[in-house]
C-alpha cells in the first residue's frame, strides 16, 4: 500500500552522521515504494536543546495535521517528552531509536538520569518504536516499552567493491567515525603507541568539529606519543574520498564504547575488511565472530593485543578477511531496510486508535 508520513529529523538531513545517513536512506526508500514523506527539521542542539530549539520543535509539531503518522528520529524524540505527551492523542508517533540517549559516553550522572527519564516518557507515547538492532531492542526493556510495539529495522548497505589494500609495506588501518568520546579514538591511539615498532599507519575519517574538545584531546594524544607521521586525522570526507580510503585499507578499527548498530562496521564488511572493534552494544550482532576480533570496550591492553596479533599473524588476518567477505553477502540492502520500515508504518497507519 502507498502511505503517507511526516519524518522529523534533528538538524540537517544531509549531515554525515550514522543517524542522518540512515534517515536519508529510509526516506528515499519509502518514496521509492510510493510513500509520500514530508521531511521537516527540528533544528539543532539535540539531544540537549535550548529553549529556542524546543519552541521551534513545538511549532513544527503543532503544524502537523491531526491523525498523522509521524516518524521522529530518537536523537530529538527522546528529549521532547513534553511535546510528545501534549500531542499523543492527535498524532500517531513512531519513534526511531538508533540507541538510547542515556547510553552516550561521557555523560554525568544528572544528565544521564534526565535523558533516561525524558526518553522513557516520550517512548510511552509512541504507538510504534523502530530500532536499528536487536541490541537496541533489548536495551529498551528498561524503558517499559511493550515488545509488540518494537520493530527491528537494521541499516542497509550499498554494494561496494572489495578493498584492494595498501600493497607491500606496513598495514593501513582505517577508522571511520565522527570524533567523540563514544568512538574511542583516544584509546586507539594509546594502544597503537605501544606498537610503534610495527609498520602501520592509521587514517581517521570523520568530523573533527562535532566535539571540538574531544578532537583537541585526540590531537594532544597523538603529539604526546609522537605519532604525527603515523596517525592522520582527515576530518569529514565526501563519498568519493571515503570510498578511496576504504579501497586502500587493510584493516578496519573502531573501539567504540557503544553502538546502536555500527554502520561503518557494516561498510567495512561490505568491502571484505577484517575488523577490530569491541563487544559493546550491537557490535557483536553486526560483526560475525569469523570476521573480526572484538574486545571489551575500554580495555586498552586487550585492544593492543588484538592489534598486535593482526599485525604479526598474517594467516589470522587473512582468515578474518575471508570471514568478512562471506559476511558481505548476508548484509541487508537499503531496499530491504526500507521495505521493513514501511511494514512497521503500515501497521501503524491501519491500526485503530488505542
Amino acid at each position: 500500500m502507498n502511505g503517507r508520513c511526516s519524518f522529523l529529523v534533528p538538524g540537517d538531513l544531509g549531515a554525515r552522521t550514522g543517524g542522518s545517513t540512515y534517515d536519508r536512506h529510509i526516506v528515499d526508500g519509502l518514496r521509492t515504494l510510493g510513500w509520500h514523506v514530508d521531511v521537516r527539521s527540528l533544528g539543532d542542539g539535540w539531544p540537549v536543546p535550548d529553549d529556542a530549539a524546543m519552541e521551534a520543535a513545538r511549532l513544527v509539531v503543532e503544524a502537523l495535521p491531526d491523525d498523522s503518522v509521524v516518524v521522529v528520529d530518537g536523537l530529538a524524540f527522546g528529549a521532547m517528552a513534553d511535546v510528545a505527551e501534549a500531542h499523543a492523542k492527535r498524532l500517531r508517533w513512531a519513534a526511531l531509536v538508533h540507541h538510547p540517549l542515556a547510553l552516550e559516553t561521557g555523560l554525568d550522572a544528572d544528565t544521564q538520569a534526565m535523558l533516561f527519564d525524558s526518553e522513557r516518557r516520550a517512548l510511552a507515547t509512541a504507538r510504534a518504536v523502530i530500532v536499528t538492532s536487536p541490541s537496541t531492542a533489548r536495551a529498551l526493556a528498561a524503558y517499559d516499552i511493550p515488545a509488540a510495539h518494537v520493530s527491528v529495522v537494521e541499516p542497509g548497505t550499498a554494494p561496494a567493491p572489495l578493498a584492494a589494500g595498501s600493497g607491500a609495506g606496513g598495514l593501513h588501518l582505517l577508522s571511520v567515525a565522527n570524533v567523540s568520546p563514544r568512538k574511542g579514538h583516544g584509546l586507539l591511539v594509546d594502544a597503537l603507541a605501544e606498537l610503534r615498532d610495527r609498520r602501520w599507519v592509521l587514517d581517521c575519517v570523520g568530523s573533527l568539529t562535532m566535539d571540538a574538545a574531544c578532537s583537541a584531546a585526540l590531537v594532544d594524544a597523538i603529539d604526546r606519543h609522537g605519532l604525527r607521521d603515523r596517525v592522520a586525522l582527515h576530518g569529514e570526507q565526501d563519498e568519493a574520498a571515503l570510498d578511496a580510503f576504504y579501497a586502500r585499507a587493510d584493516v578496519f578499527v573502531l573501539p567504540s564504547f557503544h553502538e546502536g548498530y555500527g554502520m561503518a562496521l557494516a561498510e567495512a564488511l561490505a568491502r571484505g575488511l577484517p575488523v577490530i572493534s569491541t563487544t559493546a552494544g550491537a557490535i557483536p550482532d553486526t560483526v560475525p565472530a569469523d570476521a573480526g576480533a572484538l574486545v571489551p570496550p575500554g580495555d586498552q591492553s586487550a585492544l593492543r593485543a588484538a592489534l598486535q596479533r593482526l599485525m604479526d599473524d598474517t594467516a589470522w588476518r587473512e582468515q578474518l578477511a575471508a570471514g568478512a567477505r562471506a559476511a558481505r553477502d548476508r548484509l541487508p540492502t537499503w531496499a530491504d531496510s526500507a521495505a521493513r520500515f514501511a511494514m512497521a508504518l503500515e501497521a501503524l497507519q491501519t491500526a485503530g486508535d488505542e
